[in-house]
């Protein structure tokens, strides 16, 4: 088993952003679970370290282009980690999503997965890669505001930072997750769906990049509406997703 550190350094890479306002309309269902299972393809291990953030962005955009085109295109997390060095975002030595996003915007796009496929490495940019998929701009959930963030995504995907330094993250296997943890956002994930267990446990559905073998086929279920504001893990805090 490996121990709180060692993990944080093998798997993740998110780094602390800031968040804008916006404004986000929606029609949310409250009781029923609210998901994008088919909007998201399926899993790429990111066993690089750090490269948490461009999978998240991407899981997120892989989204709101299946919602706008009718089509699931697997889209390029290596593009990013290889041609996204600039600033915040160092490919596998971590970053930001919405960096990620304004680097999406500015690139015209991201190839697909087959054309530029993942390696767990940074490597050099391929320039002049084709574009399979682009988005117009990006928007930041009101910080610290689960109903906000519910309405985000009961139209799309979102991306989402926690802490993942807790063993209660780190080694979750099932159930919906409970308990105290963190707020030093350190992973990037995707929100992609809300619900309800029988005994009237709210939850979010959470896509993790940490492969099949890990939660629930790769996905997890935290705990949603905690009195603390800045949700479960910090996952409240700095929310945001991308628009066409």
């Amino acid at each position: 088993m490996l121990a709180s550190m060692s993990f944080q350094r093998a798997w993740t890479g998110g780094q602390r952003g800031l968040s804008h306002l916006s404004r986000i309309k929606a029609n949310v269902v409250s009781k029923f679970r609210i998901t994008h299972l088919f909007v998201v393809t399926c899993w790429n291990i990111a066993n690089c370290t750090g490269c948490c953030w461009a999978f998240s962005a991407v899981a997120a955009m892989e989204g709101i282009v299946k919602l706008g085109t009718g089509k699931l295109v697997s889209l390029s997390e290596q593009e990013l980690v290889d041609c996204d060095v600039h600033g915040e975002d160092q490919g596998c030595g971590g970053g930001l999503m919405d960096d990620a996003f304004k680097f999406i915007i500015k690139n015209g796009g991201l190839t697909t997965e087959s054309s530029y496929p993942y390696t767990a490495t940074d490597g050099k940019c391929k320039s002049g890669s084709n574009s399979a998929a682009t988005i117009r701009g990006y928007e930041d959930v009101p910080a610290n505001n689960e109903a906000a963030l519910m309405k985000a995504v009961a139209n799309q995907p979102v991306s989402v930072a926690v802490d993942s330094g807790d063993m209660i993250f780190q080694f979750y296997s099932g159930g919906v997750m409970t308990g105290s943890c963190g707020t030093d956002l350190d992973h990037g994930t995707a929100a992609i769906g809300y619900g309800q267990t029988s005994d009237g446990t709210k939850y979010w559905l959470m896509k993790n990049s940490w492969g099949t073998a890990w939660g629930e086929n790769g996905y997890l279920r935290m705990e949603k509406d905690i009195l603390d504001k800045k949700g479960m893990c910090g996952l409240a805090m700095d929310p945001s997703y991308p628009t066409e």
